[in-house]
């Protein structure tokens, strides 16, 4: 009895060592290595792009400090398609290497499903052979031998499989788990792949909108400063006519505002709409707006906060929300409005404008997340210089209407905006972090 126990005993702990401590595959050890390589090497360039996008930045903030003139807006879009150019080559490298993220992935899950089923394969040959071994009860067991220190040791023999067998049907499980984890890790990662790559979309219309609008200054000025000059004029002077007939409409919509319908002021209820904050105008009678009074239509108030930023820099959404609509001034001739913009409604009664987008990255009806990217910052409708301007509305006393709904006189026909009662106008300043 003891010649066959101690057999067994010992090709137990054999099986144990070929499942326990198998050899690991030296290809997929290679291959994910290798993988490892490159995803570190893509770290590395991606921290070239950082200062590259850096020096970018610093050098369209010096350019748009300049006078305007033709040669600095030249200048602006040269400089704006550079620094956008990088943010495309930084998605780029980041989809490059969240793709190689997956592969790595995919690897160590395939090698882990094999050993898993390799282990649980194991386990049970184990489990049987133990219980061939052990199919004398303890009685029996004391019967058949003659001395009780042969019992004892037999019985620790026994004891020391089963305890050897729990720890690793123990560890079997906590490799389960991490397996799923690492399919969650996949999952989200291909997550981020789609997320790039509309980001990578949207990037290349930047540039493209880019090249259209240098193209279309060359074209209408035929690179003379007197020409552009003239350009700046007239769109001022539409501006004007624009603006005037909005606040016009607008002071003769009656609202009331209900406080209890709103947080109350110095809540921060949104985040930061972008990463980097520069603000170069704040909301009402700003000192901009008291010199150009004209600018917003004889009312020295202006109905948002100004975010100085360049042309391509992603906008997110300071709180989910579900867009109620979006619109392009731009597509009327002369309409010398918004631009590109988006409206949020947000479930705190609060609604957000998001004015003079280069691209719109969401539809209608949408639901949006906060943090999640809504578009991307550009120089639209009417605008001194690539910006962000941000708008808070009471909910309830904003809507959106057709230019030519509110006055016929205005050059912007068909075109879409959004209108609201005075009081219906927040300054952002009071749901935002502190600046």
């Amino acid at each position: 009895m003891n010649n066959r126990l101690s057999v067994a005993f010992l090709i137990v702990v054999l099986l144990l060592q070929a499942v326990f401590f198998p050899v690991q595959p030296v290809q997929a050890e290679t291959e994910i290595d290798k993988l490892k390589t490159q995803i570190n090497t893509h770290s590395s360039r991606l921290m070239q792009i950082e200062e590259e996008i850096a020096a970018a930045e610093a050098e369209l903030q010096e350019v748009g400090a300049e006078k305007k003139t033709f040669q600095s807006a030249i200048n602006q879009l040269e400089l704006e398609r550079k620094k956008v150019t990088s943010e495309i080559n930084k998605t780029e490298t980041l989809i490059s290497s969240t793709d190689l993220e997956i592969n790595k992935l995919i690897l160590e899950i395939s090698g882990a499903e094999k050993d898993i089923v390799n282990t649980e394969a194991a386990i049970a040959s184990i489990i049987r052979a133990e219980y061939k071994t052990t199919g004398d009860s303890m009685v029996e067991l004391l019967l058949q031998n003659t001395q009780l220190s042969e019992f004892w040791d037999a019985y620790q023999a026994h004891q020391s499989v089963r305890n050897i067998m729990a720890e690793k049907v123990s560890e079997l499980n906590s490799f389960k788990i991490l397996m799923e984890e690492k399919r969650g890790g996949t999952e989200a990662k291909r997550s981020q792949l789609d997320t790039l790559k509309r980001q990578y979309t949207d990037q290349t219309q930047v540039i493209a909108n880019n090249r259209a609008e240098n193209a279309e200054l060359l074209e209408v000025t035929k690179s003379e400063e007197r020409s552009y000059q003239n350009l700046i004029a007239t769109k001022e002077q539409d501006r004007e006519q624009i603006i005037s007939e909005m606040r016009d409409f607008e002071s003769q919509l009656k609202f009331i505002l209900d406080p209890n319908t709103i947080p109350s002021s110095g809540s921060q209820v949104f985040n930061w709409p972008l990463a980097n904050i520069i603000i170069t105008q704040y909301f009402g009678g700003t000192e901009f707006a008291a010199r150009n009074a004209s600018v917003y239509g004889g009312r020295a108030y202006h109905p948002g906060v100004d975010f100085g930023v360049p042309r391509g820099t992603q906008i997110s959404a300071p709180l989910s929300g579900t867009v109620r609509a979006t619109g392009n001034t731009d597509i009327v001739p002369g309409c010398y409005s918004w631009g590109k913009w988006t409206l949020l409604d947000h479930a705190n009664g609060l609604s957000t404008l998001y004015a003079h987008q280069d691209v719109i990255s969401v539809t209608p009806g949408q639901k949006v997340s906060t943090g999640e990217v809504i578009g991307y910052s550009g120089n639209t409708g009417y605008s001194t210089g690539p910006h962000l301007h941000f708008t808070v509305y009471a909910s309830t006393g904003v809507n959106v209407r057709k230019f030519n709904e509110i006055k016929t006189v205005t050059s912007c026909g068909p075109a879409s905006t959004p209108v609201a009662a005075t009081d219906a106008y927040l300054d952002p300043m009071l749901y935002l972090p502190a600046y």
